[in-house]
C-alpha cells in the first residue's frame, strides 16, 4: 500500500522563525529611503527577503503612515515585511488591509539609571540557517567546528555556544543562540544571541569583523574595526541597547 495514504494532508509544528525588525522614527519615504541606502551601501544582496516586523513605537504621535509606500520601500531593499509591531489599536484594520499582521505591544523594559545614552543601534539582518555541522559527541552545549569558514558559508549552533578553532573568511556568517568563540581571525558576520539571549557574547583572538549583533541588536564597521582592538584578542557584548567592545584583558570599551 501506498505511503501516502498514512500521510497526513497537513502538519502544524512549533517552529522559530528569526525577522528583522524595521524600527521606524520617521514615516517620510524619502528619508527612510536615503537612510536605507546608506545602510546597504548600494549593495544589493545586503538583506536577502528577510522576513521584516515593522515597529512604529518610536514614530511622532499623529504620524500619517503610507503603508503601501512602506512595504514598497523595504521591499525594494529586499526586506519583506510581515508584521507591525507598537502599533495603536486604531491601525490595526489598515494595517491588516495590506496583508500585514499586527503584534501585541511589549512591556517596556525599565530605564536604568546612570546609564550612558546608547549609541544608534539597528536590528540584526535575520539569517535563515544553514544546516548546522556535528557537534562533538559529550558537548551538547557546545557545537565545535575545526575547519576554516568560507567566504557564502553559514554556520547556525542552534540552542548552544559555537567554538571555531579555525579562521572565519570575509564572506562568511557565523549564528548562535549561545555565545561565540573564535580562537583565530574574525572576518565576516557574526551574530551571538540569536534567539534572544543578551547575555551571549562574541569572542575572538584576532577581531576584524564586517559585522557583529547580539540578541538582534548588530553594529557594523563600514570604516574597520577600532584600530585599539584590531587584530587582538577582544570581547564583544551587549549592554542595553549598545554593542560595546572590550580587550579580553582589560575593562576598556570601544
Amino acid at each position: 500500500m501506498s505511503k501516502s495514504l498514512f500521510q497526513k494532508p497537513i502538519e502544524i509544528k512549533i517552529s522559530t522563525v528569526v525577522a528583522v525588525s524595521a524600527i521606524l522614527s520617521t514615516a517620510d519615504r524619502l528619508a527612510l529611503d536615503a537612510a536605507l541606502a546608506e545602510m546597504t551601501g548600494g549593495t544589493t544582496d545586503f538583506f536577502e527577503d528577510d522576513l521584516t516586523v515593522i515597529d512604529v513605537a518610536a514614530l511622532p504621535a499623529g504620524s500619517e503612515i503610507d503603508w503601501a509606500g512602506i512595504i514598497a520601500l523595504l521591499k525594494k531593499y529586499r526586506l519583506n515585511p510581515v508584521a507591525v509591531r507598537n502599533a495603536p489599536p486604531a491601525m490595526a484594520a489598515e494595517i491588516a488591509s495590506h496583508g500585514l499582521s499586527v503584534e501585541t505591544a511589549a512591556k517596556p523594559r525599565e530605564e536604568q539609571a546612570d546609564t550612558p545614552a546608547p549609541a544608534p543601534v539597528k536590528a540584526a539582518p535575520a539569517a535563515a540557517p544553514a544546516a548546522p555541522a556535528e557537534a562533538q559527541p559529550g558537548n551538547a552545549g557546545v557545537m565545535i567546528i575545526d575547519t576554516p569558514v568560507r567566504a557564502g558559508q553559514r554556520i547556525y549552533a542552534r540552542g548552544c555556544d559555537l567554538i571555531i578553532t579555525a579562521v572565519v573568511n570575509n564572506g562568511a556568517e557565523i549564528i548562535a543562540d549561545g555565545s561565540i568563540h573564535v580562537y583565530a581571525t574574525l572576518n565576516g558576520r557574526a551574530l551571538a544571541g540569536a534567539s534572544g539571549n543578551a547575555e551571549a557574547r562574541i569572542f575572538a583572538m584576532n577581531m576584524s569583523p564586517e559585522l557583529v549583533s547580539i540578541a538582534g541588536v548588530y553594529r557594523t564597521f563600514e570604516d574597520g574595526f577600532p584600530a585599539e582592538y584590531a587584530r587582538s584578542p577582544a570581547q564583544i557584548r551587549l549592554v542595553g541597547d549598545r554593542i560595546d567592545i572590550l580587550s579580553v584583558n582589560s575593562a576598556n570599551r570601544a
